[in-house]
């Protein structure tokens, strides 16, 4: 599957010293960056497989500034590509050859803590885990917490609407999302939201949030923050196959039982993990469990007590409870630090990403077995279990013959699997490149005409970070938002691919 980014506009390359000067003119000195050599630290994202120069790279740091430069790039029909930390595992943040770069992370500042209303006010640029550690001093976090945690941005897990080890009970980032401010393509600043529960009309919150930089920039963010909870402890579960590992998952969630956090890990992953953080894993298991409950501690003792009871019917030959912080702390350090440990056994991996409903958890987990065996390419499995959201890590070396190509065709087929079971594309990476082009697996032209419509509604031009997400992209004039007058589009140069 060979993925293909739009065609540079040779008229804006052209056009690159005078587009570089108008940017330097907003942002100047080290703000914008066109040389060859610098802008190498931009041309690719968390997604390396993929690399592209962008045309310049702008780092702003005021509203006024992103403003400024949207309103040029508008009137001047100049893709635009918003990046954060460059941590997007779908190629979300990959430039684009005729585009401006937009790079958001001099916004860094926490800007208000609100303990009463439960809250805090950042710019986006402000890492995942910088905001708990803004508010840890009075017994707070910040729920969400991917693995990148301490290097992902807010303003990035806005975009791709990130989740964690945590997100099964307290929700990804949309459920911790109060309010942003942004900025469209036309350089309107807008409030959406705020510290207030809800807001009256249209969830334009909910449409923002995991819209991959593809509606607007945004330049401040309003979380939840909670109190962290009286007591948390995880457990260690080993079980002999993958497949009643899974099933023991659905069965902890048909009994009511809803953990903090679930994991799974493969025997490739916890050997790797293992080997990297020492956590204390079994390395005699085909599969382990992380299970975390918090809460009041009676009642942390008391559910302990279910999930093991329920790991052991289910054939686990191993349950070990964390016997303080610390210990509970290393048990997540070694889940937290499997994808760098993979990468220490495999010159180059691909980290896939899809959901499926949790039952259907031993069929998938048999089936990626089989596409390995097709493939003729190892797999290690590190997912989030209690939601079903998997990360599949596809290991190949590049330098090998084809080993790319069938590493990009083995994970294409991993996601279609889990269509074909219920499920959908990702769960927290977003689409970006990767899975645009698999789009048309879950979605018929109808919906992704409708899903256009709003694009259009808010980029008229197709400006935003054009060539992600849709695997065609059509005017706004075929989508009937635009008036076509005498036969003449008004926007003619838009680019197809």
């Amino acid at each position: 599957m060979a993925i293909t980014m739009p065609k540079p506009d040779a008229g804006i390359l052209a056009r690159r010293r005078e587009i570089a000067s108008a940017m330097r003119a907003i942002v100047p000195g080290e703000g914008t960056v066109d040389g060859a050599e610098e802008m190498r630290a931009f041309e690719t994202d968390g997604l390396t497989a993929y690399r592209q120069m962008p045309l310049v790279a702008v780092l702003p740091e005021t509203v006024d500034q992103v403003a400024a430069i949207l309103r040029y790039c508008h009137a001047a029909d100049i893709p635009v590509v918003p990046r954060g930390s460059g941590t997007s595992l779908s190629g979300g943040a990959l430039p684009l050859e005729d585009g401006i770069l937009l790079v958001m992370s001099r916004f860094n500042r926490v800007l208000d803590v609100d303990f009463d209303n439960r809250c805090a006010v950042v710019q986006p640029g402000v890492t995942n885990l910088g905001i708990t550690r803004a508010v840890e001093h009075e017994g707070f976090y910040y729920a969400p917490d991917p693995s990148s945690q301490i290097a992902c941005s807010i303003g990035g897990n806005v975009a791709e609407n990130s989740g964690g080890v945590h997100c099964l009970k307290y929700g990804l980032t949309a459920n911790n999302v109060l309010g942003v401010e942004f900025v469209t393509m036309e350089g309107e600043v807008v409030r959406l939201g705020g510290k207030h529960l809800d807001a009256e009309g249209y969830d334009l919150l909910g449409l923002l949030t995991g819209s991959e930089g593809l509606l607007g920039v945004v330049t401040e963010v309003t979380v939840r923050i909670l109190q962290a909870p009286e007591t948390a402890r995880a457990v260690l579960i080993g079980f002999p196959t993958s497949e009643t590992a899974g099933a023991a998952v659905a069965a902890v969630i048909a009994a009511g039982i809803i953990p903090a956090g679930m994991e799974m890990m493969d025997r490739p992953a916890i050997h790797a993990a293992e080997d990297f953080v020492h956590a204390g894993y079994p390395r005699d298991v085909e599969a382990l469990l992380i299970v975390e409950l918090d809460g009041p501690k009676a009642e942390v003792d008391h559910l302990l007590a279910r999930v093991e009871a329920i790991a052991l019917e289910h054939g686990a030959s191993e349950c070990r409870v964390s016997q303080g912080e610390a210990e509970r702390a290393l048990f997540w350090a070694g889940r937290k630090a499997a994808f760098p440990a993979v990468g220490r056994i495999s010159p180059d991996y691909l980290c896939m990403d899809g959901t499926i409903p949790r039952k259907e958890l031993p069929r998938v987990l048999a089936g990626m077995k089989a596409l390995s065996e097709k493939h003729r390419l190892l797999v290690a499995n590190v997912f989030h279990a209690g939601d079903g959201n998997l990360h599949p890590l596809i290991l190949y070396d590049a330098s090998k013959d084809d080993e790319f190509e069938r590493a990009e065709a083995f994970g294409a087929d991993i996601l279609r699997l889990c269509v074909e079971v219920g499920g959908v594309l990702t769960g927290e990476h977003g689409v970006g490149i990767e899975k645009r082009d698999l789009m048309a697996e879950v979605f018929g032209e109808d919906d992704l005409r409708h899903q256009q419509r709003v694009k259009c509604a808010f980029d008229g031009k197709h400006l935003l970070n054009p060539g992600k997400v849709f695997p065609v992209l059509h005017r706004c004039a075929e989508l009937g938002a635009l008036h076509v007058h005498k036969g003449t589009l008004p926007f003619p140069d838009l680019p197809r691919f």
